[in-house]
């Protein structure tokens, strides 16, 4: 057999066989006693070394732990949910004014249109009477528990550069996603469990792909672990048949020594993270079906969320990001499809579409929140909610619809956070009459996520990884994003 690189030694028959039984290539009999020793015990050699995965301590004291990030793709209207405009409500069907689309960068609107005000209705929430959105009662039961942001902005229009800005800090493909930044940098409570786990419900992939939950230029141990709600929770990860899990042990112990000869021979360090990967499924197998099976929840927490044991849905999904929080899963994301409220026809207006989405989230949200409360983990646990960008206040009519739609729109949009030190019941920032600029406390998408890693206990400007000659960052090159003390409590 010939070597891959000139300075690579030969692999002969006896030095394949060495590393194979663990004699030869620096593992020894001591490592393979050891390795043994830590199968018994339940512990994977990766665990003994301290693995990528391995806690690490933040650089201040961390206000939260853990994440649930719940993303909306597809942008909700804010003028429907948590920012009602009066005004519009008056100007309803009326012209837009000329300085709302001339000279303005928007997706699908193409001269004037009507200023569409909300046709659902508000309902006063919480101590302080905000009015919330009728069609989210639940969510508005619980306003003193969350912190809401009116005031962010970003400069993306189009949905896929703007959920990758989000995610990864650049609109283009290619960045580290927040999930991976975090447990690379502070690694995962639970080593038989994926640091990072994502869920999907709304019948397809956010627009942005496969790349908001991928670890970029970082080690691909850090990638987002995607898991089903129906089924096999990883495609791929049973044993085949005929294969039992000692026989699998056995397998990847000797897969394990020819990969780690290859990278003390070759140093490419893809070869340690495979390492790791193939361990960590090895452990995900009898960790992970627990961890999924709602069913043996009580009966009332089910009925809480709205949750069907077996079936996909955004209700099962906040069920299991509290279960995978419980077990020690660092970062969980829900990515929930279906946001893109356009008008074009009854599958994404405001009269048919959007009122079903509202159902499908209103409960869950709620029973998370509480659930979590409940147990003890909200103080160590940061919810976060919202979509990429906000809607416009004028109807898209796009090609002459007659249907109730907003088109894209990057100057404001509303979020809201939860939990691990924010500040309940606290509304921050404003925009004008209409809900088409920011007017007060502006919020850029750089600086959630400079707050976002400062209460994981990270110095946002100091969390950097060297790539392609650069210090590359979350928050992007420049200096400008600042954490938001004002929400903390």
């Amino acid at each position: 057999m010939q070597p891959t690189r000139p300075d690579t030694p030969a692999l002969t028959r006896r030095r394949f066989l060495a590393d194979c039984l663990g004699l030869g290539g620096g593992l020894g009999l001591g490592g393979l006693a050891l390795a043994e020793l830590a199968v018994a015990n339940g512990e994977s050699p990766g665990q003994l070394r301290g693995g990528p995965l391995a806690p690490r301590a933040p650089h201040h004291r961390a206000r939260a732990k853990h994440v649930i990030y719940l993303h909306m793709s597809g942008a909700p209207p804010q003028h429907d949910t948590f920012d009602p405009k009066p005004k519009l409500q008056e100007l309803d069907g009326t012209p837009c004014p000329k300085e709302l689309f001339e000279g303005k960068r928007l997706a699908f609107i193409k001269g004037q249109t009507a200023l569409l005000g909300s046709p659902h209705g508000f309902q006063r929430c919480g101590r302080e009477g905000v009015l919330v959105g009728r069609l989210l009662p639940h969510m508005g039961s619980l306003l003193d528990e969350i912190t809401l942001v009116r005031s962010m902005h970003t400069d993306q229009f189009n949905h896929a550069p703007a959920e990758l800005l989000l995610f990864t800090g650049s609109p283009t493909f290619g960045g580290a996603s927040m999930g991976s930044w975090v447990t690379w940098g502070l690694g995962s409570p639970n080593q038989d469990l994926p640091g990072y786990v994502v869920l999907i419900s709304g019948e397809s992939d956010p627009t942005g792909g496969k790349s908001l939950w991928g670890s970029g230029f970082l080690p691909s141990t850090h990638q987002g672990v995607q898991l089903r709600s129906v089924g096999e929770p990883i495609l791929y990860a049973s044993d085949p048949p005929g294969m039992d899990r000692d026989l699998r042990r056995r397998t990847l112990d000797a897969l394990g020594n020819l990969n780690r000869w290859g990278h003390e021979a070759l140093g490419d360090p893809q070869t340690l993270a495979r390492i790791e990967q193939y361990e960590l499924a090895f452990r995900m197998q009898a960790a992970v079906p627990g961890v999924m099976d709602v069913a043996g929840e009580p009966a009332d927490v089910i009925e809480a969320y709205g949750a069907e044991p077996g079936k996909a849905s955004f209700a099962n999904n906040c069920l299991l990001a509290r279960r995978l929080v419980e077990a020690g899963v660092r970062f969980v994301q829900l990515f929930d499809w279906g946001w893109d409220i356009h008008g074009t026809g009854p599958g994404d207006d405001l009269l048919t579409a959007f009122p079903k989405k509202c159902r499908d989230v209103d409960r869950p949200l709620a029973a998370l929140i509480r659930d979590l409360k409940r147990r003890g983990l909200l103080d160590e646990t940061l919810v976060v909610w919202g979509g990429e960008f906000g809607r416009t206040p004028m109807n898209e009519e796009r090609n002459g619809s007659t249907y109730l739609g907003r088109d894209h729109h990057p100057d404001c949009f509303t979020i809201w956070l939860a939990g691990a030190g924010v500040h309940p019941g606290l509304v921050y920032g404003a925009t004008d009459d209409l809900g088409y600029s920011v007017v007060e406390d502006p919020l850029s998408v750089r600086d959630l996520q400079a707050t976002i890693l400062y209460l994981l206990g990270f110095h946002p400007h100091r969390l950097r990884y060297p790539f392609m000659g650069l210090e590359q960052r979350l928050i992007g090159p420049e200096d400008a994003p600042r954490v938001c003390h004002d929400l903390f409590a």
